[in-house]
């Protein structure tokens, strides 16, 4: 049995070099009997890693993650039964992760607090139902560690001279470098059990090649970009420095750095004279590509390895087709989302930056809930999403945790306020979560939230009804936006916040509807409705051209559902199919449209122009980084120009999921699989062939079990091979128009390549 929480956040007396270690020595009481049950529950303002008579007492890492500090203090909870003897010390690490880190590209520290901080409390219950409580107080110990500096951005320094065998294990004498700790005041409410998984390593990659660049440095390549660290055991001269930079991409032969901005992304290893195991656990960095300097003798790749971190996800949805540059892109997409869901969903895992930004999740969420069982993951993210937004007057700010707040308010934004698509995370992802997981308990949680935005947003709508004031990111990224101006996109910003407007009001009324509010149901219907109505009036000619007539705005029409008759829709399809053929197939679309254009081509009976438009090559496009060998998802279509030198903008980053969110279409059109009903407790099996791709396999597991389709496609005939989990129906539709309702079990049809349905 947990006892309650009676422990105090203690802080050491004298500064450690920003890596702390605290210990507490004790002795099990005597005379109740054996060990029942030792739950350790243990958080930190900072990073912790956590031991007891030495063993790690979990396989996480990074914990207790990134939370907002303000009102959430999230901590995690072990089973260290099998670790506690009759002697015991609970020995605690710190590093200064997000909390005292620098974060965001202004160059600021200390933004939640200068003092690091742990609370924890070790419960052990013995046979006759007695409970000993060991709770971080002012009795533990507190020293230094190896590690004399750590920062996420920047890397962390580990001077093996400086290692304490033994530190967290029964039998060990602190010296005289050893100090006391005192209490943090701090309020216990804050207090908060996770909702989602921990960060984990995940896995190890080994490096494909060692490379000599032309200035002689000696690089590692891992021929992944992934997010990690290296790990390594070497034996040389003691107070010997090995140093490890990380980049994602070489330039000219040499590491390219430029896009990292100010983070400097190195590690420093100081040598023993022994042999050391070196594994910075205080950082993290994304790179494919390592520059080692000061080895001691020749590296090989039998030297180092990659540990791949990320949060514990459960892979749930696979992708392959005939296409081998589109299963590299597939491959692509996931490495984007493994990178980034590092216990938030951020925007890149490698430069000054690393942030929550809402616009990115905002549109690859449909995409992560197939991929990933994230369900637990997002919920988490989504509750800091809902405290920052209560603090702010319902605004949801640009990045949760928002700790821009505490930053100087760049120029390009001039004030802070709601901003479509970004905002519309509050509503959009909950949405996502129901739609992929069907737990109504997910809106129920997130309900006040979505409705407070959509008010706030009803708030700053013009007498017109259109989203036509105030600061919006746009279509942002349009690739014919010059490198240092990423908001001046083709499409109106207005004509692009009213029609996001028209689809949060719309959905939060259905939210609504499902819970029972149907007061609200009919008001944010009506609001919807007058959107809608102000849209047709003001930005949709009589002919139906869309105001700014580009691919975006017709994209986004359509996806959304927002005109109002079908003659309306079919013209802004035809006009959207024309534009995209117009454009040589090449990507036109900035993060707004790029997302929804497929679905839009598709849904309207332009299936040729959406397979086209996903397999042109030239830049911009979605193949164009694949043949430039990329392994992750860039930031922008032309992070990297087809000269192998990185574009000119300070803005470009080579592991961004945003544009990957085509990856919704491909599993839902190109694979065939999409809910009918929240939680696929009813399935549509629809493949939609195209020219360039002639068979596809997906499988996905449900709440209700796997679904499994695969087809093949050729000489005129189409065969399809689907499997359905027990006490489901699926609805299947052949490319001739045939349809068929089916239950559990596997089936297959055959079907002549007619018209595609619309």
């Amino acid at each position: 049995m947990t006892s309650t929480w009676h422990a105090a956040m203690i802080t050491p007396e004298q500064d450690f070099d920003g890596a702390p270690r605290l210990r507490k020595a004790f002795r099990l009481d005597e005379g109740h009997g054996g060990v029942v049950k030792a739950t350790l529950r243990a958080t930190a303002l900072g990073v912790y890693e956590a031991f007891i008579n030495g063993t790690p007492v979990g396989d996480d890492v990074l914990s207790p993650g990134w939370s907002s500090y303000e009102w959430r203090v999230r901590y995690r909870t072990y089973d260290v039964t099998a670790l506690v003897g009759p002697s015991t010390v609970i020995g605690i690490e710190l590093g200064n992760g997000w909390y005292r880190g620098r974060l965001a590209w202004h160059g600021l520290s200390n933004l939640y607090g200068s003092e690091l901080g742990f609370v924890g409390q070790l419960d052990i219950e013995f046979a006759d139902g007695q409970v000993q409580s060991v709770a971080s107080d002012t009795s533990w110990q507190a020293g230094p560690s190896a590690t004399t500096f750590n920062d996420l951005y920047d890397g962390q320094t580990i001077d093996a001279r400086r290692a304490q065998p033994g530190w967290a294990e029964p039998g060990f004498a602190p010296g005289t470098e050893w100090a006391g700790v005192r209490e943090l005041e701090f309020d216990a409410g804050r207090l908060a059990e996770p909702v989602g998984p921990p960060v984990v390593r995940a896995g190890v990659v080994r490096p494909v090649a060692i490379l000599t660049s032309p200035a002689g440095k000696t690089l590692v390549d891992f021929g992944q970009n992934l997010v990690g660290w290296l790990r390594f055991s070497v034996q040389g001269e003691a107070g010997h420095v090995i140093s490890v930079r990380h980049a994602e991409v070489l330039e000219n032969g040499e590491l390219g750095v430029r896009p990292l901005r100010s983070a400097k992304a190195e590690d420093m290893f100081i040598l023993s004279g022994g042999t050391d195991l070196f594994e910075p656990t205080k950082t993290f960095h994304g790179f494919r590509y390592a520059e080692v300097t000061g080895w001691p003798g020749t590296l090989t790749a039998d030297d180092l390895e990659a540990v791949v971190v990320h949060s514990d996800l459960e892979r749930t949805g696979t992708f392959e087709c005939s296409n081998d540059l589109v299963n590299q892109l597939h491959r692509n997409i996931v490495w984007g989302l493994r990178g980034n869901f590092l216990d938030l969903p951020t925007d890149c895992p490698q430069r000054d930056e690393r942030l929550g930004w809402t616009g990115d999740i905002a549109v690859f969420a449909p995409t992560a809930a197939y991929l990933y069982d994230v369900k637990g993951f997002l919920q988490d993210w989504l509750l800091d999403l809902a405290v920052e937004q209560q603090a702010q007057d319902g605004l949801v700010p640009i990045v949760v945790p928002d700790v821009l707040k505490y930053c100087p308010q760049p120029p390009e934004f001039p004030s802070p306020e709601s901003s479509a698509l970004w905002s519309e995370a509050s509503v959009w992802v909950p949405w996502a979560l129901w739609e992929a997981y069907g737990d109504l308990g997910v809106l129920r949680n997130q309900y006040e939230s979505m409705a407070a935005h959509t008010r706030r947003v009803e708030g700053l709508l013009s007498p017109s009804g259109l989203w036509d004031s105030g600061f919006q990111f746009g279509d942002w990224l349009d690739p014919d936006a010059a490198p240092d101006q990423p908001w001046a996109a083709k499409a109106d910003t207005a004509v692009v916040a009213t029609a996001c407007m028209y689809r949060t009001a719309r959905l939060t009324a259905q939210a609504a509807g499902l819970l029972g509010k149907h007061d609200d149901e009919a008001h944010f219907n009506a609001l919807a409705d007058r959107v809608r109505n102000a849209f047709a009036e003001h930005y949709v000619a009589p002919g139906g051209t869309i105001r700014s007539d580009c691919t975006t705005v017709y994209a986004l029409a359509i996806a959304f559902d927002i005109l109002a008759t079908p003659e309306l829709r079919e013209f802004a399809g035809n006009r959207l199919a024309e534009l995209v053929r117009d454009n040589g197939y090449r990507v036109s679309t900035g993060f707004a449209g790029t997302p929804f254009i497929t679905h839009a081509l598709t849904d309207t009976g332009h299936v040729d122009e959406a397979y086209r438009l996903l397999l042109e090559e030239g830049c911009p496009s979605w193949l164009y980084p694949v043949t430039m060998g990329a392994t992750t998802v860039w930031e922008r279509w032309d992070s990297m120009l087809p000269d192998g030198t990185i574009n000119p903008g300070q803005m470009t980053s080579f592991n961004h999921y945003a544009l990957g969110a085509v990856a919704d279409w491909m599993h839902k059109a190109i694979g065939g699989i999409r809910p009918l009903e929240p939680g696929y407790a009813r399935v549509l099996i629809q493949p939609r062939p195209g020219e360039g791709i002639s068979w596809a396999r997906t499988s996905l597991k449900t709440p209700h079990g796997e679904v499994r389709v695969a087809w093949t496609s050729g000489d005129g005939e189409f065969r399809l091979e689907a499997t359905v989990p027990a006490g489901v129906a699926a609805d299947v539709v052949l490319p001739d128009g045939a349809r068929h309702t089916v239950e559990g079990g596997e089936h297959s049809f055959a079907a002549g390549l007619g018209l595609a349905v619309r």
